[in-house]
């Protein structure tokens, strides 16, 4: 059965799975890319996924030394995080038995790259605000408990309210 194009059934045999076996829970993702040192897209990677594979390329903005030729790293960030938001509000509104009519929505991320520069100490994330619009039949009170739940479940906006252990490692040669 499917809600808002989400496969209730799936998502309900993965849950009995992970009751069972946590491990099950948790997953690895890896890109590995790579910098064009010429001209051109400056970063390429090929990405897998469950249903094949896709090349991604990043170009940084002009004003930070790129060509502007494709989506910079920060809008991949943010598509990332509003496709994740989204998907987790659908997601959650299926599980509650809602059905949507439209759901969409605008994620905006304010940064100061001032620090970038080395010309500053502000923070670079300013803040991100997703602002979400949805119709459906369902009451308001409803909706605002989904808008809760996708808020503390959403894999992105966890990444970005709560610090996460990273570790850098460099090999040369």
């Amino acid at each position: 059965m499917s809600i808002n194009n989400v496969n209730v059934e799936k998502l309900g045999n993965t849950a009995e799975e992970i009751k069972k076996d946590p491990s099950k829970a948790k997953k690895i993702t890896r890109i590995e890319g790579e910098w064009n040192t010429g001209q051109g897209t400056q970063f390429k990677a090929t990405v897998s996924f469950e249903g094949g594979k896709m090349t991604l390329e990043a170009d940084q903005p002009s004003f930070l030394g790129g060509g502007g030729g494709a989506p910079g790293p920060l809008i991949y960030c943010l598509y990332g995080s509003a496709s994740c938001f989204t998907a987790t509000f659908a997601t959650m509104a299926a599980m509650e038995g809602v059905a949507l009519k439209k759901l969409r929505v605008v994620a905006e991320s304010f940064v100061d790259f001032s620090k970038v520069m080395g010309l500053s100490d502000n923070p670079i994330a300013e803040k991100v605000r997703f602002t979400t619009y949805v119709e459906s039949d369902a009451p308001a009170e409803k909706l605002k408990r989904i808008e809760e739940l996708s808020r503390e479940r959403c894999p992105a906006l966890y990444c970005l309210t709560n610090p996460i252990p990273v570790e850098t490692e460099l090999k040369i040669g």
